[in-house]
């Protein structure tokens, strides 16, 4: 496989983990329905976040840990989507969305960038990135249609595709998928039967 088709392989699995996103956002509303209080942004988004870390693990294909990647993208999720949700008071325009997916991605993205691998070259990326890619997010989605006066855990389809697509792009320059290839095999002699 050349590394241009292992690169393309690994965007394209860590690209379809989109569809994750909305499984996580249910968990998130079925764990407390709205996101209009402190209580709620903090729970729902723990839960959304527990799953949506569980699924980037999936799609990762081995380059996160699931017993650092997972907690961290709940608690980051929790305590960052009840900064940006209280900042905007929970409101739904284009503008509050963003800056709470913002705000959001600054708590998330600080929680992601410390449970990446430790051989992780210029980890802080992430944490830059995240904010901007997580407003993003909301911002498509919201242009996108999406009932976002539902007061949701996290963005849409339009959004999480546009997120994936992008961060993939990231984690590959940071964490670089390496194909595990099996040593060759050296023939044994056939033993004489004489």
């Amino acid at each position: 496989m050349t590394p241009q088709s292992s690169f393309l392989r690994t965007w394209l699995i860590w690209t379809a983990g989109f569809l994750a996103f909305p499984i996580a956002g249910l968990a998130g509303t079925a764990v407390v329905g709205r996101v209009n209080d402190p209580l709620a942004a903090l729970l729902g988004g723990t839960a959304t976040g527990v799953v949506l870390g569980a699924a980037q693990t999936l799609v990762s294909r081995r380059r996160l840990d699931p017993r650092r990647w997972i907690p961290a993208t709940g608690i980051g999720m929790g305590v960052g989507l009840l900064v940006g949700a209280v900042a905007v008071d929970y409101g739904t325009s284009l503008g509050e969305l963003a800056l709470m997916g913002f705000l959001t991605g600054i708590v998330l993205g600080l929680a992601q960038a410390l449970a990446l691998p430790r051989q992780t070259r210029l980890r802080w990326l992430w944490a830059a990135a995240l904010p901007v890619l997580w407003s993003l997010g909301w911002t498509v989605t919201t242009l996108g249609g999406i009932s976002v006066d539902n007061q949701f855990t996290i963005f849409g389809a339009y959004g999480a595709l546009t997120f994936s697509a992008l961060s993939g792009l990231l984690l590959h320059h940071l964490l670089p998928y390496e194909a595990v290839v099996p040593p060759a095999s050296t023939p044994t002699p056939a033993k004489s039967t004489t």
